[in-house]
Parts: C-alpha cells; sequence; structure tokens
C-alpha cells in the first residue's frame, strides 16, 4: 500500500517493471507507450511533461532489449537533450529537495545515468554499424565525463563502460591514439584482460603510453600484438640441396591466411535499484540528516506527524546476475564492465543525509503553517475555539502533506550488470550461444553472427530479468 496520496513515479510505472520480470518486452513497451500517451514506439511524445524524459528512458531500454537500435538511439538522443545533470558537487544543499519534493519539477539525471546513457547508445550505433554515430556519441560521453571529474574525481567511476565501448569505436575508425586513450580511461577502473590483444595491437603502429598501458604490455603474449597466424613450416632436414631451393617456390605459391575478425559481446542482465516512498520516524530523521536541515526543529513538538515521507532505494529482485558464452562451442570468459547496481547505491547512500535533511525543512514548513492556523482558530470567542485551531492546524499541515510527494523518478529499467567479451574469429559464420543466469534460473539464446575478413560483428544480449 502507498504511503502517500497520489502515485508516485515508481508506484506508476510498477506494471512495466512487472512485465519485464517476466521476460514480457511487448507488454513492458505497451505500459510505457500509454504512460507517453503515444500510439507506438514509433511516435516521440508531444508534450514534455516531469516524468516524460524518464519514461523514455525506460522505453529506450526495452527498445534495446528487443532489438530496434534505431528507434533505441531516437529515444536515448531526444531524452538526453531534455536532461539536466544532478551537480552533485557545486548544488548540494539543493539536491536533497530536488530528489524529495521537486517531483513537478525537470528531472535531473545522476552521473551513473548520464555516463551509461552516451555508452548504450554508442552500443545502438555499433550494432547498426554507424560509426559516425557512434563517434558522435562517444564525444558526448566525453564531455559528460570530463566535466563529472572536474567536479568530483569519484564521478569517473561511473564511465568504464562508456571508455571500453569508445576504445572500439576509434579503434575501428583507424584513429589509433583516441583508442589509446580511451582504453587508458576504462583500465583506470577495471583491468579488462580483455584489452591485453587490441592494446598491444595498437601500441605496436602508436608512440601513446600510460603506467596502466605499459603495465599491461608486460603481461601481454608476444601473440597478441598481431592476429594469430599459422605457424611456419619447419624445413625439412631430409630434403637435398635442390629440393631445398625449390622450397621458397613452394612457399610463394602459398595463399595468405585471411586477416581475422573479431566479434564484440556485450551481455546486459538484470535490472537497478529503484526508489519508493517509506516513513521514516522524526527522531531517526533528524538524527541522519541533521546538517543539512533548515529551520528550527522546535516547532515539530507540536506538529501532528511524527514521520517523514521520503524516496528510498529498494532492490529490483531481478533474476539474472551472470552469464555465460560460447563461440562454436568454445567457452569464452565475460568481464563485467559496470556494476550499476553498486554505482546507483553508491550515489544514492551519498546523498541520502540531504533528501532526510530536506524532507525535515519541509517538515518544519507544514508545522509552522499549522501553528499558524491553531492560533488563528483559537482566537474564536467561544470554548470551542481550541477545538477548531485543532482542526484548522491539521487539515492545513494535511494538505501540505499530501501535495508533497517524494520523488522516486529514476531509470528503472537500466541492467544491473554489464558484461563484455572479445573473441578473435577467423571470416564466416560462427554460433553464439548466450545464457544469463541468476537465482531466477536460466535463459538461453542461440545467434549466428558473419564477420568479414578483418571486419567485426557486435552482438547485443539485455533480458531486462
Amino acid at each position: 500500500m502507498s504511503v502517500t496520496a497520489c502515485a508516485t513515479y515508481s508506484e506508476r510505472t510498477q506494471l512495466a517493471r512487472d512485465a519485464a520480470q517476466t521476460g514480457d518486452i511487448a507488454g513492458t513497451e505497451r505500459v510505457l507507450n500509454k504512460f507517453l500517451k503515444t500510439r507506438s514506439s514509433a511516435d516521440l511524445p508531444t508534450q514534455w511533461k516531469k516524468e516524460t524524459i524518464v519514461a523514455l528512458l525506460e522505453r529506450a531500454m526495452v527498445l534495446h532489449a528487443k532489438g530496434d537500435w534505431k528507434l533505441s538511439a531516437r529515444d536515448l538522443v531526444a531524452a538526453d537533450k531534455q536532461l539536466v545533470l544532478l551537480d552533485i558537487g557545486r548544488d548540494a544543499g539543493q539536491v536533497g529537495k530536488w530528489i524529495f519534493s521537486d517531483s513537478a519539477g525537470k528531472y535531473h539525471a545522476p552521473p551513473s545515468e548520464k555516463l551509461v546513457l552516451n555508452a548504450l547508445n554508442m552500443l545502438n550505433y555499433l550494432i547498426g554499424g554507424d560509426l559516425s554515430g557512434a563517434r558522435v556519441e562517444a564525444k558526448r560521453f566525453t564531455i559528460t565525463r570530463e566535466y563529472l571529474g572536474q567536479l568530483d574525481a569519484g564521478a569517473a567511476a561511473h564511465g568504464a563502460f562508456g571508455s571500453y565501448i569508445a576504445g572500439f569505436v576509434f579503434e575501428r575508425l583507424g584513429e589509433t591514439d583516441t583508442a589509446l586513450r580511451y582504453y587508458d580511461e576504462a583500465l583506470q577502473e577495471q583491468p579488462f584482460p580483455s584489452l591485453r590483444a587490441p592494446i598491444a595491437r595498437l601500441a605496436a603502429r602508436s608512440g601513446y603510453r600510460s603506467p596502466r598501458i605499459d603495465e599491461l604490455l608486460g603481461q601481454a603474449p608476444a601473440s597478441a600484438a598481431a592476429p594469430a597466424q599459422p605457424p611456419p613450416v619447419a624445413a625439412d632436414p631430409s630434403l637435398s640441396d635442390s629440393a631445398s631451393a625449390a622450397a621458397p617456390a613452394v612457399a610463394r605459391a602459398a595463399v595468405p591466411p585471411a586477416p581475422l575478425g573479431e566479434i564484440l559481446v556485450v551481455m546486459n542482465v538484470g535490472r537497478v535499484p529503484y526508489k519508493e516512498p517509506k516513513r521514516m520516524p522524526i527522531g531517526l530523521a533528524v538524527g541522519l540528516g541533521a546538517a543539512y536541515i533548515t529551520g528550527s526543529t522546535a516547532v515539530l513538538e507540536h506538529s501532528a506527524l511524527k514521520f517523514i515521507i521520503y524516496p528510498e532505494l529498494v532492490p529490483s529482485r531481478a533474476l539474472f546476475n551472470t552469464g555465460q558464452l560460447l563461440v562454436d562451442g568454445v567457452e569464452w570468459p565475460l568481464e563485467l564492465a559496470t556494476n550499476l547496481d553498486a554505482e546507483i547505491v553508491r550515489e544514492y547512500e551519498t546523498l541520502k543525509p540531504k533528501i532526510i535533511g530536506a524532507a525535515i525543512t519541509r517538515l518544519i514548513v507544514r508545522a509552522a503553517v499549522a501553528e499558524g492556523a491553531r492560533a488563528a482558530g483559537s482566537q474564536a470567542k467561544d470554548g470551542a475555539g481550541a477545538i477548531v485551531g485543532l482542526l484548522a492546524a491539521l487539515a492545513a499541515e494535511g494538505a501540505m502533506v499530501a501535495a508533497d510527494k517524494p520523488d522516486t523518478r529514476s531509470w528503472t529499467l537500466l541492467p544491473a550488470f554489464v558484461f563484455v567479451a572479445r573473441v578473435p574469429v577467423t571470416p564466416g559464420q560462427h554460433r553464439l550461444a548466450v545464457t544469463a543466469m541468476g537465482s531466477g534460473g536460466r535463459e538461453h539464446r542461440d545467434i549466428l553472427v558473419d564477420v568479414k575478413s578483418g571486419g567485426f560483428a557486435v552482438v547485443d544480449v539485455t533480458t531486462l530479468r
């Protein structure tokens, strides 16, 4: 049962998450289109209201999961243009007010959401073979990451996945130094053993170095500097001189092996935590948010309400948290590129005292208004003045409580865990078997991929479960 008079965003979108939990992507899409007041996912919203941006981000994730990369990219670009970045470093005094009470205002995306938006959109463009679009999205990612880094060095930790994908984009564009810089950013957050071979190949053509790249190059096997080639044929000592002289002619006539291709696999599983309205006793709340309270808490002694209502982060209870990849029957390791579940929890715990402080400040304002109403009512000439004052105070305070619902907006359909794998392959068709696993069992997909000589393919598997 809701603790607020009016439904919050998370309550109004519960049906979408319920459908995603069962694997009903089409059902999730229908719920969100109804929420956005669009006839289908082919349409963008015509009006941008307080929850439109977040719902559009949700739909973009659904379209990504169903393989509609172009529409997913369109929705992400449209939402990105509307977003206002939540500036934790410079506007800490306002953060709690935004998250708790300003649910009627514009949505402010936290760093975790903003950076993964650009990373997912790079992936959309890559899968569609649009390297130019992916380049533009990589630049947007860089601008946001650098801005966040100036405010808070820890904010860059959200960018490992985006840096990894951006490095892949520029590697395929042939921009070696830029690719190495992005890979170096990714290595700041994760070791990424899968980057050993690509970095070794790129470093052979570039002078760009860093302590992380130098360390990785020292670990890389000698064969990682170039795609694997068949071993040379050893000379047979039993051959005569004339036979040995003829051997080079045979070697020259041999057809050189075709350059290897590569498959980049990205697997998105689970869903991140989301916010629900919760109650907290006022005594506990004052202890948690004391540093961010504006006004005197003494007035709360006369308040009829002895609790605050605030947005608490709760687990999604998604089914999967890991996976398995087989390519042509051979298992390849999946590396955890980002743990969005943990990142979002860390962000929230940093903001929670400010959220609580803002909630108490609102409660103080309501209590002060109620005291004014009580005093005005008590001035009645007959003996009913005290009762009138009490009723007036309760009515005033109750009305303000009903109008002040917690802001539970967040991108609830983001994957909790993002895994990556890079697989060098010979030209031709290859069969991938991808399995999502967790407490909810398994979900299996077979995918046939065709890779050209020296080319690449990008495979994305997203479950939202």
